[in-house]
């Protein structure tokens, strides 16, 4: 059984399953933005980038 990782927002504490909260980018980071307070972290390394 899968279930959702809970995402919480370091601006609002706002917790949301991680789907559609992060967008991939070409160099393989990812940008995460917060559908609550609009927070937006950018170039967030993953281990691929």
């Amino acid at each position: 059984m899968l279930t959702d990782v809970i995402v919480v927002c370091p601006n609002c504490q706002d917790q949301k399953p991680i789907t559609n909260l992060l967008t991939a980018q070409s160099n393989q980071n990812i940008i995460y933005k917060c559908v609550e307070c609009e927070y937006e972290q950018k170039n967030i390394k993953t281990k691929k980038g």
